[in-house]
């Protein structure tokens, strides 16, 4: 099989597998359900691509929610969750503490991608980003800033273009 022909048949395997359940979880000490911005635009993108939004959550930015979160949403249907919110720098954002010692394979390249992708759009504030993505009983799990721009940044270049190819690569059937 050549390179293309084995592209093609990735591919069409991956359109077989139908719509990717998605997780959405928002880290946030100020918003609510209706000032969600984030998680609202996040499930409306996830539903126009055709996926499903297999569970949503919005969280403060304490630890033990958001371990409890990832747990929760790892042993159910979603085969990628999307956290938003606290990966920065100040003493209250605690998301990426907490996920990047779960994680069992980080993938470094996303958060390489997403700032250089952010150095366009703000510039050296860009360094500042802890955003990152990994493995967990496999399920893919992304960490995105809880800027508006950060998030549609994320989704549009480099999650949803890859959507469907990463979704099933982890693990071929649900984990237990």
């Amino acid at each position: 099989m050549t390179t293309d022909s084995s592209e093609r048949h990735h591919r069409a395997a991956e359109a077989e597998r139908g719509p990717v359940p998605v997780a959405v979880v928002t880290v946030s000490d100020s918003r609510t359900e209706d000032t969600d911005t984030n998680g609202i635009w996040l499930r409306t993108a996830i539903e126009a691509a055709g996926h499903q939004v297999e569970g949503y959550r919005l969280i403060r930015d304490e630890p033990a929610e958001v371990e409890a979160a990832l747990r929760a949403m790892a042993f159910g249907p979603a085969r990628v969750i999307v956290f938003n919110g606290g990966t920065g720098i100040a003493p209250r954002d605690t998301t990426f503490d907490v996920l990047v010692r779960h994680l069992e394979k980080p993938i470094p390249g996303f958060g390489e991608l997403f700032r250089m992708l952010s150095w366009e759009q703000v510039g050296a504030a860009a360094m500042l980003s802890r955003a990152t993505a990994g493995t967990y009983r496999g399920r893919i799990v992304f960490s995105l800033p809880g800027s508006p721009a950060a998030v549609r940044l994320a989704w549009e270049r480099l999650i949803e273009p890859e959507l469907k190819h990463m979704a099933w690569l982890v693990a071929p059937e649900p984990a237990p």
